[in-house]
C-alpha cells in the first residue's frame, strides 16, 4: 500500500470509530431526527435543494443532484467522506455538490446526524 491509501483507511477506520462512539452519546431516533432537519432546513445542509430521496416525502425536491436511494447498504464512512469532502471521496475535481465539512458549513457532529438519517434511507 502506498502512504496515501494508508491515511485514507486510517481515515475511514477513525470516521467509523467515530460514528459508533456517537450512538452511545445520543439516541439513534434523536440523531436521526437531527439529520432529517440538517438535510430539509435552507439554512443548514439545504440537501433538499439538490436531491430527492427515495421514499421520503419532500417538499419541491430539487432535481440537480441525483435522488438519494440505497444508503442504508453503504458504509457510514463512505457517507460521511463524500459530504465532508465530495472531492476527496471519490477523487474528483468537479461537483456541483459543495465540500460541506471542508468549507465549515456543517461541523463533524452534523454530518455525522446526515448519516444518521441517510442511512435510513432505502
Amino acid at each position: 500500500m502506498k502512504e496515501g491509501e494508508n491515511m485514507k483507511v486510517v481515515k475511514s477506520l477513525l470516521v467509523a470509530s467515530a460514528i459508533s462512539c456517537l450512538a452511545f452519546t445520543t439516541s439513534s431516533a434523536d440523531l436521526v431526527k437531527e439529520g432529517e432537519k440538517i438535510f430539509n432546513e435552507k439554512s443548514l445542509g439545504n440537501c433538499l435543494a439538490c436531491h430527492g430521496v427515495n421514499g421520503k416525502a419532500i417538499n419541491d425536491p430539487g432535481s440537480m443532484g441525483p435522488v438519494l436511494s440505497g444508503l442504508k447498504y453503504y458504509p457510514d464512512d463512505y457517507i460521511y467522506n463524500a459530504i465532508y469532502d465530495i472531492y476527496s471521496a471519490k477523487g474528483i475535481t468537479f461537483s456541483a455538490m459543495p465540500a460541506f465539512g471542508k468549507n465549515g458549513w456543517l461541523s463533524d457532529h452534523e454530518i455525522k446526524a446526515l448519516v444518521a438519517y441517510l442511512k435510513t434511507v432505502e
